[in-house]
């Protein structure tokens, strides 16, 4: 039977969210160039919230979109169905700082399907990467710019964000077989 630990409760996750949401903003100074775009499923709600959050700071909405990245993964032979979700980018990504949003980074290959995803939609003048948990274990050369938590995981550990669970609170749990 599994064992597990909740790491990250409902407050901790908006703290978290706030903290990166002020560090995007330090750290991108043109703050009208800035788009986010949640992976799904779990980046999806953590974009917006952090949209909301950064148009308090900088007193303008600031655009989010989704980007599915599931026919973008180089494991795609060794799954049996992807699961595929929308991608809608409504905006132009060409000349922007596009800040993917997702909840849990682990070997990096996600991320890198999302690079590839985007070449679709334009040419960015950046790429930024904002999770809420960055749990180790990276198979690429790929580095968060934005971490809500550092969570040193075994590679048979889970990590599970639950978010938007109707009558429920949000949290983020570690799982340990």
């Amino acid at each position: 039977m599994p064992d597990s630990t909740v790491i990250l409760d409902s407050q901790a996750i908006q703290r978290a969210l706030t903290r990166i949401a002020h560090e995007i903003a330090e750290r991108n100074v043109r703050s009208h160039e800035v788009v986010l775009l949640g992976i799904p499923e779990g980046g999806v709600p953590l974009a917006q919230r952090l949209s909301t959050t950064l148009k308090s700071i900088w007193n303008h909405a600031v655009p989010v979109g989704t980007l599915d990245v599931s026919m973008h993964r180089d494991d795609l032979g060794q799954r049996a169905a992807p699961q595929v979700h929308p991608t809608v980018v409504p905006f132009d990504v060409t000349g922007k700082t596009v800040v993917f949003v997702d909840d849990v980074l682990f070997s990096g290959r996600t991320i890198r399907a999302a690079m590839d995803a985007l070449n679709d939609f334009g040419r960015p003048n950046c790429i930024q990467l904002a999770v809420l948990v960055d749990r180790g274990h990276r198979e690429l050369p790929i580095k968060a710019d934005f971490v809500g938590k550092n969570v040193p995981t075994a590679p048979s550990e889970k990590i599970h964000v639950r978010l938007d669970r109707a009558g429920q609170q949000d949290e983020v749990v570690l799982e340990r077989k």
